[in-house]
C-alpha cells in the first residue's frame, strides 16, 4: 500500500542515460562539413548573382541620367525593363536558396538519421534501457545528473564513424528476446 513512497521503485533497475542533442549538432563533424560545404556553395552562387545585381545597379543608376536626355517615353520602357530584370534577379535568388535548401536539407536529414541510428546502436551495445535526448525545445528532460550524460562518448563514436574510424565489429549483435 505504501509502495509509492519507495525511493527508486521498479525503475531503479533500468540503465538510463541522456545525450545533449544541441552539443551533437554543434560538434558532429558531418554537420560541420555540411555547413562548410553549404557556405562554399552559397558563396559560389552568390558571386554569379552579385555580378548580375551589380550590372542591374549600374543600369538603374545610369537610367536616371539617360531619362532626362531621352525623354519620358524611353524612361517608361527602360523602367519596365529594369523592373522586369529586378524581378528576374529576385526569382533567381529565390531559386538558388531553394536549391541549397533542397540539396543540404536532404544531406542534413541523412546525417540526423545516421546520428539517431548510432545512438540507438550505442545504447544497445552499452546495455541502456533508455537513452534520452536533451538540449533543445523538442526534448523533455528538464534535469538529469551529469553522471548520466553520455554525449561526449556518443560524439566521439559519431565522429569516428564519420571519419571512417569505426570498425564493423563494433556493431552490436542482436540480443535474444527474453520471455
Amino acid at each position: 500500500m505504501f509502495s509509492c513512497n519507495k525511493e527508486g521503485g521498479e525503475a531503479s533497475g533500468f540503465k538510463t542515460a541522456y545525450v545533449d542533442t544541441s552539443k551533437l549538432s554543434k560538434d558532429y563533424e558531418e554537420f560541420k562539413d555540411l555547413e562548410s560545404q553549404s557556405k562554399v556553395k552559397m558563396e559560389e552562387m552568390g558571386r554569379e548573382l552579385d555580378g548580375k545585381v551589380n550590372q542591374w545597379k549600374l543600369d538603374a543608376a545610369s537610367f536616371q541620367e539617360e531619362a532626362k536626355v531621352k525623354g519620358p517615353q524611353w524612361a517608361q520602357l527602360k523602367g519596365q525593363e529594369l523592373q522586369k530584370r529586378e524581378q528576374e534577379l529576385n526569382m533567381l535568388q529565390q531559386g538558388m536558396m531553394k536549391q541549397l535548401q533542397d540539396e543540404f536539407g536532404v544531406k542534413n536529414d541523412s546525417a540526423v538519421s545516421k546520428m539517431k541510428k548510432l545512438i540507438r546502436d550505442y545504447g544497445k551495445k552499452k546495455g541502456y534501457d533508455y537513452v534520452y535526448g536533451t538540449g533543445d525545445a523538442t526534448n523533455t528532460i528538464l534535469y538529469a545528473k551529469d553522471s548520466y550524460d553520455i554525449t561526449n562518448e556518443v560524439l566521439k563514436e559519431l565522429n569516428s564513424t564519420y571519419k571512417g574510424g569505426a570498425k564493423s565489429e563494433d556493431t552490436p549483435k542482436k540480443e535474444e528476446v527474453k520471455k
